[in-house]
């Protein structure tokens, strides 16, 4: 098949190559069944009790030989009818056994895309490719891939959304990076330690189940009250310890990327121009340290940590990478709440601050864990002044700030003059902001357009 090309001459459009999955692809589906009938057992144990006690072995073991033929069977299918292609335009990915699906993915909406390799995974040699999209709820996903294949094929659909031509992005390769910050194992644990929901939660765990058993002497009610929160116990511990092990952040002309994982790694990248919030945090048992954690929302991602613990001068230096020309204000930059706000909230009131930039909208909120939200004029949909009847009769206001992330930053306790003027202020700073916004590209040197 032909196109005419941009100076009349015929160019021939390439074929369309459909491949699959890794051939260890229906090991993975295979489970699928199997986590279904686990999800009616953890659903109704009694029952479930009641049904395998009336099981015998012959019966338990015709059971298993059906079982597990018919979900190799599944995963087997799944994976026979399911096929990826990149086109000049787009990536395509048909999947469904009886219900037939094909997205369409429009290479220039793609604003990042993941490599992740969970612990089997990479014994496997394989890994798993997610595709951020613009206006897409969640991400499409490609698992599993070799973990070569993963890698190349992420480069060349960077190198496409780029805009470098189809026949030179096999050329492109991953772009180069350059190492930001990594965060030390000890320092980790040790932040981890020094956190207090680690505490609060593990203590609740010790607590709770033992005034439960004096109370009810139910072993259900028990284990129903104790499993989350050990788990939540743990999550907060050893999980995100494992999660964040080998934190990594480097900077690419495709966005900064973040490599993280004990068990299972995690190749993501925080696409340029997405990140729409930066919250800078300081647990109170940090502050000796100079500690701080940085938290993102990114519109359309689920990347929502930039740092999980560095000297604040280090995190500064990465914010500066993700949010060109903006510098974090000091907390002496701050302008406090009214004194008057104390009659709305006790002693917290002091927690509370304002800071605008000319780039960025900043609110200060908490006494013990202090977090200080930073959004760029540019990324800010729109502003509303909220006032309560106490907050009324107070001369008082919150002042919230939407952005594209459907999250919203809110400075509280304000004067109501202030509020009412910082409102319209704001209004007309957001549409500056957006009109001079640079746009967001990936890869622009070099591209060819």
């Amino acid at each position: 098949m032909t196109t005419p090309g941009v100076d009349g001459a015929v160019r021939r459009k390439a074929p369309v190559v459909e491949r699959r999955l890794h051939p260890v692809t229906p090991l993975r589906r295979a489970w699928a069944p199997v986590a279904v009938v686990i999800g009616w057992a953890v659903h109704d144990p009694d029952q479930t009790q009641r049904q395998l006690t009336r099981l015998t072995t012959t019966t338990l073991l015709l059971v298993i030989a059906v079982a597990v033929p018919a979900a190799a069977l599944y995963g087997f299918l799944t994976w026979w009818f399911t096929h990826f292609a990149v086109t000049e335009s787009e990536l395509r990915i048909r999947t469904g056994l009886l219900f037939r699906r094909t997205a369409h993915i429009r290479l220039e909406r793609i604003q990042a895309i993941d490599v992740s390799q969970p612990l089997l995974a990479r014994v496997a040699g394989v890994a798993k490719l997610k595709l951020d999209v613009v206006g897409a709820d969640k991400k499409d996903e490609l698992a599993f891939l070799g973990a070569e294949e993963a890698r190349a094929l992420r480069a060349e659909l960077l190198a496409r959304a780029a805009g470098f031509a189809p026949e030179t992005a096999h050329e492109v390769g991953e772009a180069p990076a350059r190492e930001l910050l990594r965060t030390p194992s000890r320092e980790l644990a040790l932040s981890l330690v020094l956190t207090g929901a680690t505490w609060g939660t593990l203590a609740a765990a010790l607590v709770v189940p033992p005034v439960l058993w004096l109370a009810t002497h139910s072993v259900w009610t028990v284990l129903a009250a104790a499993l989350p929160l050990l788990g939540a116990a743990g999550a907060n511990s050893v999980g995100r310890f494992v999660a964040e092990y080998d934190w990594t952040v480097a900077d690419s002309p495709d966005g900064l990327r973040i490599d993280r994982g004990l068990l299972d790694r995690v190749h993501e990248t925080v696409p340029p121009g997405r990140v729409q919030t930066v919250r800078v945090v300081r647990p109170l048992l940090w502050r000796r340290r100079g500690w701080v954690r940085v938290e993102l929302d990114v519109a359309g991602s689920s990347n929502s940590v930039l740092v999980p613990v560095a000297p604040r001068e280090v995190a500064e230096a990465v914010i500066a990478r993700v949010l060109p020309g903006v510098t974090v204000p000091p907390e002496s930059a701050l302008s406090r709440s009214p004194r008057r706000a104390r009659w709305c909230v006790p002693v917290w009131w002091r927690g509370y601050g304002l800071v605008v930039t000319d780039s960025v909208f900043a609110a200060h909120e908490g006494l013990l864990r202090r977090s200080l939200a930073l959004v760029p004029h540019a990324k800010v949909q729109s502003v509303r002044l909220k006032q309560g009847p106490w907050q009324r009769a107070l001369g008082l206001a919150d002042v919230h700030v939407d952005t594209g992330a459907d999250k919203t930053v809110t400075a509280r306790l304000r004067d109501a003059e202030e509020a009412a003027a910082l409102l319209g202020a704001q209004a007309e700073r957001s549409r500056t902001g957006r009109r001079d916004a640079r746009p967001d590209r990936w890869m622009t040197e070099g591209a060819d357009r």
